[in-house]
């Protein structure tokens, strides 16, 4: 794979529809199959929803919680279908069981519906849950729309302090009742903070914190972004009085300047 070739992919993605990046992302891999490993990995796409077999719980899947063909459940901790796939030691499986219960409520109230998964994965050699990384998916769908968010972070600790860096990611997709008219894109923005840590479970804690501030930074600039850029192409491209008012405004003004 050269630089180039990753480089144009990338471009070609940008370019294109983003309500349509996962068709497009599997049409270029399937092209440049070199690429796929590296476009698979660095473009965010919307989240899938698949329900856990032995809990019977939605759950959600990335590349993060992927391996070939399956799947790891959150809630089980579980491959679907099996496979030998990495997964969390021992104490920070315990943690990811925490940090999805305490998410689900997150979801729950902020979102008041939606699917919302995390997954760990170890950092460091050992059972220890002092360097890790993982990830916080949260999904809410409409028969029309759909909201995407992704918290991808590495935790650090040290002397009772920790040092969290997220790469926050949201995909919005908004449709209409017309087919035509849709908005859809994404905004991703990056953020490191140093908070303190008692516990284990204190991680949780500061990780729901920093995604609650995140998020609500994201939603804001969401709408000056996009929406109001479409309100100011909108009101460019139409003319709320009427050709004839405009005209007849037009005449008023140079008559009112030919008086002064």
């Amino acid at each position: 794979m050269s630089d180039e070739q990753y480089d144009a992919a990338l471009s070609l993605l940008r370019r294109l529809d983003p309500k349509n990046v996962s068709v497009n992302l599997n049409s270029l891999c399937k092209i440049a199959p070199e690429l796929a490993e590296d476009l698979l990995s660095s473009v965010d796409q919307p989240l899938g929803v698949k329900t856990c077999k032995s809990t019977k719980k939605e759950y959600l899947t990335c590349d993060y919680n992927r391996d070939g063909d399956s799947f790891r459940s959150p809630w089980s901790g579980d491959y679907e279908p099996a496979t030998d796939g990495p997964t969390p030691s021992a104490a920070l499986r315990k943690l990811e069981v925490l940090a999805n219960d305490s998410f689900d409520i997150y979801r729950d109230l902020y979102y008041e519906g939606g699917v919302s998964s995390v997954y760990l994965w170890d950092q460091g050699e050992g059972d220890n849950t002092n360097s890790f990384a993982g990830v916080v998916l949260l999904k809410k769908t409409s028969p029309s729309s759909s909201w995407d968010s992704i918290h991808v972070f590495e935790v650090e600790t040290s002397r009772g302090e920790g040092i969290y860096r997220v790469t926050s990611t949201v995909i919005l997709d908004l449709g209409s009742k017309s087919p035509k008219l849709g908005l859809s894109g994404n905004l991703t923005r990056q953020t490191e903070r140093e908070m303190a840590v008692d516990e284990p479970s204190q991680h949780i804690a500061n990780l729901g914190s920093i995604v609650e501030d995140v998020e609500s930074k994201l939603r804001n600039q969401l709408q000056e972004v996009y929406f109001g850029k479409a309100r100011d192409i909108v009101g460019q491209v139409r003319s709320l009085g009427g050709v004839e008012d405009a005209k007849q405004k037009q005449r008023q003004e140079e008559v009112i300047k030919g008086l002064q």
